[in-house]
């Protein structure tokens, strides 16, 4: 599994190359019986390979950009690269060459990464299940005979990235669509606080709760990702002991109702953070059941995506009719209703803010199940409607009280994936991503 910081020992010893690198994950895509053809909707071979021995080139001569140069990434469908078309996993949004990159791919573009190809995704990234009927649902890695669901709405980014296509995969988070598929996938992934990347440049769903964040193989990749598209220092996270960490349980439905293995794989890692030092404490947190409120008739998602579409709403019926019918819930959202909905998320933004306050993270499983399979999640519309709820559940509370999570594998090698999600209130990123990288290295140690 490609790191960041492996990766960069090795360029800089000379024990690989940009070109190997890329040829290597090019090669991953191209394999038959691989996902690749699915993950991906656009593969910029030439491209990468021209960008890889620039790359190359800059540092025989002793120039590093940043920790991720000579890396290749791949882009979720939804990015303005210049010169290409973006489609948003649609296939209604015409041919439009874009003249400019969005503003975090101009950013990944800076700091030296290799654009390897556009990864496919839940048309206009309105969906947890990671379903598409044009382009085709990637297959997660994970029981690949039964042909089970990535998530979404990052579908293809987490199967190239799961599949050693790329070093990471750039997604967009509205209410779990990187850490969903992440956690599906066994792959760590951040959602950051939304204000902190810019949103330009990529194709909206909600304005109020976009957000911008890695799918990368650790915390410490993302991390080093993140940095670069919230325009920070490449600064290290800080090294944080397990022992002593406070960690909220919050008491509520995110912690009832899981799949049995999801229950088995959460405890196990709660008893293994329990054995290292790791302070757990179980609170009441009204706030997380009333989420029914926070999303009722579709919440901003809806009401957003209805003005996002406007211009061509005359051709929502060649769309997927399970995103079609969703941003079709926001014609009749009443303007009184969706100001009194800003009132109420500001009100949960400080009430989240007050429970956090005394804990270093609030921890929960990032999704209440594991991924189903294609066809039992696509069977009926009221089949989809069923596991979409199940598996948006956990995450896009998050997107709601404008906080940041990670999320990261937490169960046995071998049986089907399970993330634990570390999230905080917004702007705390950094912390978090520090305290899940100690959790991560609590839970991989033998």
């Amino acid at each position: 599994m490609w790191t960041v910081a492996q990766l960069g020992a090795d360029l800089a010893a000379g024990k690989t190359s940009s070109r190997e690198i890329v040829e290597q994950a090019l090669t991953r895509i191209a394999e038959r019986d691989g996902e690749g053809a699915r993950a991906f909707l656009q593969v910029n071979a030439e491209g990468a390979r021209a960008e890889a021995d620039f790359a190359d080139r800059l540092r025989k001569r002793g120039v590093r950009r940043s920790p991720v140069d000579g890396l290749p990434v791949s882009l979720k469908d939804l990015f303005d690269v210049a010169g290409e078309v973006t489609r948003a996993g649609s296939k209604i949004m015409g041919n439009t060459v874009k003249k400019a990159d969005a503003a975090a791919v101009a950013r990944l573009r800076a700091a030296g990464a290799v654009f390897i190809g556009r990864t496919n995704m839940v048309e206009f990234a309105f969906g947890g299940v990671g379903l598409n009927p044009h382009y085709g649902t990637p297959k997660n890695p994970w029981d690949r005979n039964t042909g089970r669901v990535p998530g979404g709405s990052s579908s293809g980014a987490a199967v190239a990235q799961a599949g050693g296509m790329c070093v990471m995969a750039l997604g967009s988070d509205t209410g779990g669509s990187v850490r969903i598929p992440s956690a599906l996938c066994g792959l760590a992934g951040f959602k950051p606080t939304a204000r902190r990347v810019p949103l330009e440049g990529a194709f909206p769903l909600s304005f109020s709760l976009d957000s911008i964040g890695p799918l990368a193989n650790s915390v410490g990749c993302c991390a080093a990702y993140d940095a670069v598209l919230s325009g920070e220092p490449a600064a290290a996270l800080a090294e944080l002991p397990v022992k002593g960490l406070r960690l909220l349980l919050p008491r509520s439905s995110m912690l009832e109702e899981l799949d049995a293995p999801v229950e088995r794989a959460f405890q196990a890692a709660l008893a293994r953070l329990g054995a290292a030092g790791a302070s757990l404490e179980e609170r009441p947190a009204p706030l997380f059941d009333r989420r029914g409120e926070y999303f009722r008739r579709g919440g901003f998602a809806a009401a957003e995506a209805y003005h996002v579409h406007r211009p061509h709403l005359a051709r929502l019926g060649e769309c997927d009719p399970r995103v079609s019918a969703r941003i079709l819930l926001g014609k009749d959202f009443p303007a009184a209703d969706y100001v009194a909905l800003g009132e109420q998320r500001a009100a949960a933004r400080r009430e989240f803010e007050a429970l956090a306050a005394p804990f270093d993270a609030v921890v929960m499983p990032a999704v209440a199940c594991v991924a189903p399979g294609i066809a039992e999640a696509g069977a009926s519309d009221e089949d989809y409607a069923r596991w979409n709820l199940r598996i948006l559940r956990n995450p896009a509370f998050i997107n709601f009280v404008d906080g940041c999570a990670a999320t990261l594998p937490c169960h046995e090698p071998g049986t089907a994936p399970v993330g634990f999600m570390v999230c905080g209130p917004a702007m705390s990123d950094r912390r978090i991503l520090a305290v899940s990288a100690a959790i991560e290295r609590a839970l991989s140690r033998d």
